[in-house]
């Protein structure tokens, strides 16, 4: 478990001598701390951490990380490096360490904490599929190893600290999930994480907006495979269905691993069949062997989640026949749940976020169930150059199978278009504004035995429309 001297000794480069208080956790949001925790106090656009330094106390704080002088306050001790500190120089608990910026500070402390552990560190990055991958890879390798993984979508500069900081000796695997926005992103979180293992789920057109396009988001992505170990010791497990990914094979000294549902993969999949909510079925290849399966995950898609899986499973030591046992029972829940209006129709709430990678394979789980098809889509946002491109492509999809087609949004509208284009009747077409214009006509319309499904980027707030329809239980 961390101490007081491991975050003295991190900042410093000298460990204060006479120091052994534990740090049962460490937190940057206040309402969260608890009796002996670390508080982490980061100056951000809507509120300041160093507002809620007491209140992180009066939760039981032991310790905060300022870079402000509360002085005045607190007790405060201003460290920097090469300071040599002793259990005399600091003041009674709690107070504060004040250093220049909270966030390195944070960044520091997690890099040295990791060089600590004994342990093996998996990281995963992509465009879309990385959040279930990382949920179904942890849950198989916790079939044989105690197990890590950041929480949540806690998997930038910040909240990835946060999570290796939470990581102890007991723990023989970290599943890390890795995000991007611009290219060094990636590279400064491998640094600090040190992965053995790479995953690579896919480059798509999410955050295009800020990267600029595709090939700068596959250079961005591509970090994490450069920074792992030569091989044998490091390996890289691509996507051999994805060009861009497979590029990347070019990029890394470690070891190559790839996945797919091309017989040239090393690990590959065929006989794919969706159950609807029951799951899929395939039948999983490694050289010779053949191993029929059926998981319990939702959509054709999700075949590459679990291959990804299975390929780490391997990677980490873990036999086929734990692997299959693992994946057969995983009790990974993914983002998209599925649930009842009053008059019975389905609903698939799948309004976490949306891109057009994402809502295409949402589209195709749809179409595999049965019952009259109403899709409800809403704006798809930080596509950049591809915002055009990608809403037609989701609209003419959604015009080759759904009876009923709502969209939200000025974004929205394309898909409609597209639609119509593609030869949807234009009264099976509905463009609203907001989530909540849609309601009513939706409440108009649904029956028992139809199927919706409703997605968005998370910030059309496509949920309100899931919790008008939902049934409530008295």
């Amino acid at each position: 478990m961390l101490n007081l001297a491991d975050v003295i000794e991190a900042i410093t480069g000298t460990r204060p001598a006479g120091v052994n208080t534990l740090l049962t956790e460490s937190f940057i949001d206040s309402r969260l701390c608890i009796p002996g925790s670390m508080f982490i106090a980061i100056p951000g656009e809507r509120t300041d951490g160093h507002h809620y330094v007491g209140a992180a106390f009066q939760k039981g704080a032991v310790v905060a990380i300022v870079q402000q002088d509360l002085n005045s306050q607190y007790p405060t001790i201003k460290v920097s490096a090469g300071m040599a500190l002793t259990a005399a120089d600091l003041p009674v608990l709690p107070f504060c360490i004040q250093v220049v910026n909270t966030i390195h500070a944070l960044q520091t402390i997690a890099r040295f904490w990791r060089s600590k552990l004994d342990l093996r560190v998996i990281g995963i990055t992509g465009s879309v599929g990385k959040s279930t991958t990382k949920e179904l890879v942890a849950d198989v390798l916790s079939y044989k190893y105690r197990t890590l993984k950041n929480p949540g979508n806690l998997n930038n500069e910040i909240g990835l600290p946060l999570s290796i900081l939470r990581l102890g000796p007991g723990y023989e695997r970290a599943v890390l999930e890795m995000g991007f926005y611009v290219p060094g992103e990636i590279a400064l979180l491998c640094e600090i994480a040190r992965p053995q293992v790479g995953v690579v789920t896919n480059i798509g057109t999410v955050h295009a907006e800020r990267a600029g396009s595709q090939d700068v988001i596959a250079i961005g992505k591509s970090e994490l495979v450069q920074s792992l170990p030569n091989a044998p010791y490091g390996t890289a497990i691509l996507n051999f269905d994805d060009p861009r990914v497979m590029w990347m094979k070019e990029k890394t000294t470690a070891r190559v691993l790839t996945y797919g549902l091309n017989p040239e993969a090393d690990i590959w999949a065929d006989h794919v069949e969706g159950e609807g909510l029951e799951g899929i079925r395939f039948t999983l290849h490694y050289h010779a062997e053949e191993y029929p399966l059926r998981v319990p995950l939702i959509g054709q898609h999700s075949v590459h989640t679990a291959l990804r899986a299975a390929a780490v499973a391997f990677t980490e030591g873990m036999s086929w026949d734990e692997i299959i046992i693992a994946l057969r029972h995983s009790h990974t829940q993914l983002r998209l749940v599925a649930v009842y209006t009053e008059v019975g129709a389905l609903v698939l709430d799948d309004t976490y976020n949306a891109s057009p990678e994402s809502t295409l394979a949402a589209l195709n789980l749809l179409e595999e169930l049965d019952g009259r098809k109403i899709a409800v889509l809403g704006d798809m946002l930080e596509l950049g150059q591809y915002e055009q491109e990608g809403h037609e492509l989701v609209g003419a999809r959604a015009a080759q199978f759904t009876s009923e087609l709502f969209t939200v949004g000025s974004r929205g509208r394309m898909i409609a278009r597209a639609a119509r284009e593609a030869g949807m009747a234009t009264g099976s077409i509905h463009s609203f504004d907001t989530a909540v214009d849609s309601v009513e006509h939706l409440r108009k319309i649904l029956k028992k035995g139809d199927v919706l499904l409703v997605k968005g980027s998370h910030s059309m707030r496509m949920d309100l429309i899931v919790n008008a329809l939902e049934k409530q239980n008295e």
